[in-house]
């Protein structure tokens, strides 16, 4: 949603059952906004390829639902794989926008964002922006990953600043804007809505060959192969290095290979 790395719509959707599961998750903790079903506007901040787009959909079928993301490669599949008519007579559209700098221009019954804020820094100063966008009752949430202390970002960070990679790499690499949840809940109190703020740990089994790294190629190794991207001699050296040391921080079970993620959740309901 931020600008940078450039983004790879199928790599993203590997995973798509496991990347799907948080916001599902988020989504059955919104309440009914209190406005009619066939008249919900709602706002996907940072909606990728749109798949979760779709999902919202699913819940509101009536709603009318603008995506937002500045990814020209996600937009590009959200467009052609979810824009349009609902069958149950809303709509889906897709905007290019840049989370950082998203005002919206219209009042909005739902407010809605998935694993995005991590990219967006100084994101919860424009909480008090996006809240003053939605209607009375209407409801901001989001989730966001919260597992930047584990092995697999620990290692990359490492990686990228060791001798071999630091001149090219880092700096960049690895970091977080996510806050504690108990500072999310701060903010959102703060701001005069009821807030329920929470977090959990999904203990993914992913299938395949080397999957801790397929997973994180298609998010967190996006700006690594982006500043690699003009050196595939390159590339392939530290997706080597990072390979191994990703076997050994997560090996491979006879069912596959556990990959702990810890997300955080937040619903917040304006006055």
């Amino acid at each position: 949603m931020t600008s940078g790395p450039t983004w790879d719509p199928g790599q993203y959707l590997q995973y798509a059952d496991h990347r799907t599961r948080p916001f599902r998750d988020l989504l059955a903790r919104i309440p009914a906004p209190p406005a009619p079903a066939e008249g919900l506007r709602i706002a996907d901040l940072g909606c990728g390829a749109g798949n979760v787009t779709a999902i919202l959909a699913e819940r509101w079928p009536a709603a009318g639902i603008t995506g937002f993301d500045n990814s020209p490669q996600m937009l590009a599949t959200a467009e052609r794989e979810h824009a349009g008519p609902t069958p149950g007579g809303g709509r889906i559209r897709f905007r290019a926008a840049d989370a950082a700098e998203w005002a919206p221009d219209e009042t909005y019954d739902v407010i809605v964002s998935n694993a995005l804020f991590h990219w967006v820094p100084g994101h919860a100063d424009s909480f008090a922006r996006w809240i003053g966008a939605l209607a009375p009752g209407g409801v901001f949430a989001f989730q966001t990953p919260g597992n930047f202390g584990a092995p697999s970002h620990a290692l990359l960070t490492e990686l990228c600043e060791s001798p071999r990679w630091r001149d090219r790499l880092g700096g960049d690499q690895g970091r977080t804007h996510t806050l504690d949840p108990a500072d999310y809940l701060a903010r959102l109190v703060g701001l005069g809505c009821a807030a329920d703020v929470w977090e959990t740990t999904y203990y993914q089994l992913l299938p395949g060959e080397d999957p801790v790294l397929e997973w994180l190629k298609g998010t967190t190794l996006r700006p690594v192969l982006t500043a690699l991207a003009d050196d595939g001699a390159a590339r392939e050296a530290f997706l080597g290095e990072f390979r191994e040391l990703l076997r050994a921080a997560y090996p491979a079970g006879p069912d596959g290979t556990v990959y702990p993620f810890r997300r955080i959740f937040a619903v917040a309901v304006k006055p």
